[in-house]
């Protein structure tokens, strides 16, 4: 097939991605990581862990199986079928505590996001929203004085109401909800430990700012976004109500020191700053702070690209370590120029490829910035289906073929991977993506960039096998405060 250079400019577009509250919740499942080392022959290395579980103190039996081997598409399904029947668990609630402006919001989107796209059912109940269908938009910031009383019932009306209802949704199969409201007194942290008493476990997550800068900022978004002052068309007007509002909770604020907790201070800038925890332990509240000790606000763009067109892509073929085709060659040198315009200001850029040699090609004329090489970012292990076109696969293994066909989430290439071992063995890789401050191109490959995205874009997990991730395109994900917005350049047509 044929391709031609296209203006990027011509074909670009832009969109907002991010969290999608009416995301279905995913199912429990287990993992295999595939060693490439040896040839063409992958080894299987078993694993113990269960990603989609709570560990530790919150309640699950410690016992563990290492994972049977599926050597074809009826094992594969029964092996599927019993990792992901249902699990004993106990709940858990991460109650976010803090000031307002201090990014409490911010942080409990991320952290929703990562932990859907791990596989755990979480939902976002933010109070605030609450409060705005309870009590209207309108409240003035005597409302939220403490000493208000019926200001502070009123709020604590609506907190029940939404502790509730992330009870009920727990009750029908929900497994962290993530407490976004201010939660500033100790008072109000044991009304909620009361609630939730026999229910889930509770952890505090309080962010804590003491950069003045960056409060004003959030304060700035707050009144441009914030419904509340959605129809105030005297921006002084709703700044001073809103410091006031600030003040009065400021005024009764009361830091964590009870119970389980994580505190971050400082650390949204990425630049230092501390992380104090408290009773914590298990696998998965280990795995939350470690994402939470790698996220910030500072803005840059990431690039996602696949590799340029190889010569299994003409041919059909999947797997293996094809070189690139011509017209392959032609989009390295066009996304070559493409990101030397994009990044022509910057010096700490990187550029991240797998270690298949078609991406490592497709970088190759991309000079000034270091080239990293990931195995975490090599394709799909199609196992020994290598090499072969789903032609192929359908005539010498329809069993397989059709397995695949009916789910390609789960299914499992034989002696090879799914797409929830990719994700698995992608979560290093989105650590190191949030942590990074300055500009990350990454050339990989249609399954893993699927799997990529969809961390950004918080997609369910059943969509990633879908998600559309042409050649020749590149999509710039730009994250910063605000969230996070997509654009899309085609940078070769097709013919």
């Amino acid at each position: 097939m044929g391709t031609t250079p296209k203006s990027p400019e011509a074909r670009m577009s832009s969109r907002s991605i991010g969290t999608d509250p009416s995301t279905p919740r995913y199912e429990d499942h287990q993992g295999l990581f595939v060693n490439r080392s040896v040839g063409n022959s992958p080894k299987l290395l078993r694993i113990s862990s269960d990603i989609s579980m709570l560990d530790g103190d919150l309640g699950l039996n410690d016992k563990r199986e290492d994972m049977p081997e599926a050597t074809g598409a009826v094992a594969a399904a029964a092996v599927s079928e019993r990792m992901l029947l249902p699990k004993e668990r106990r709940q858990l609630a991460i109650v976010l505590v803090g000031l307002p402006a201090r990014g409490k919001t911010f942080t409990a989107v991320k952290l929703t996001r990562y932990l859907r796209w791990l596989g755990h059912d979480t939902k976002h109940f933010n109070v605030g929203k609450y409060r705005r269908l309870k009590h209207g938009c309108t409240q003035a910031a005597d409302f939220f004085r403490g000493d208000n009383q019926e200001g502070v019932d009123a709020r604590n009306e609506v907190a029940i109401l939404a502790m509730e209802d992330m009870f009920s949704w727990m009750d029908a199969g929900g497994q962290i909800g993530v407490f976004d409201a201010t939660n500033s007194t100790k008072e109000r942290r044991n009304l909620i430990l009361k609630l939730a008493e026999d229910k889930c476990k509770v952890i505090f997550l309080e962010t804590i700012c003491k950069d003045q800068s960056i409060i004003d900022r959030n304060i700035n978004l707050k009144i441009q976004q914030s419904p509340d002052y959605a129809d105030q068309t005297d921006y002084n007007v709703a700044l001073k109500d809103f410091k006031a509002r600030r003040e009065n909770y400021e005024k009764v604020y009361e830091t964590v020191d009870e119970g389980s907790y994580i505190k971050m201070i400082d650390t949204v800038t990425g630049q230092g700053g501390q992380i104090q925890i408290n009773a914590i332990s298990g696998y998965l509240p280990g795995r939350i702070v470690f994402f939470l000790v790698n996220t910030h606000i500072t803005p840059r763009p990431i690039f996602l690209t696949r590799h340029g067109e190889s010569m299994y892509n003409l041919t059909g073929q999947i797997g293996g370590d094809p070189p690139l085709s011509d017209a392959g060659e032609q989009y390295a040198i066009q996304l070559a120029s493409f990101i030397g315009k994009q990044l022509k200001s910057e010096v700490t850029a990187s550029i991240w490829t797998s270690t298949l040699q078609r991406t490592s090609l497709t970088a190759h004329h991309i000079v000034r910035f270091p080239k990293v090489q990931w195995r975490a970012l090599d394709e799909i292990n199609a196992g020994i289906c290598d090499g072969m076109t789903y032609e192929e696969i359908g005539k010498k293994m329809p069993d397989e073929y059709l397995a695949r066909k009916l789910d390609k989430l789960r299914y499992r290439y034989p002696r090879g991977e799914s797409y929830l071992d990719v994700i698995q063995r992608l979560e290093p890789v989105i650590i190191e993506l949030e942590r990074q401050r300055a500009p990350v191109v990454v050339i990989a490959h249609q399954a893993v960039l699927r799997s990529l995205y969809a961390y950004f874009a918080d997609k369910p997990l059943k969509e990633i096998p879908h998600i559309e991730v042409p050649l020749h395109t590149v999509i710039e994900i730009q994250m910063g405060v605000t969230g996070i917005q997509e654009k899309r350049y085609k940078l070769m047509e097709d013919n």
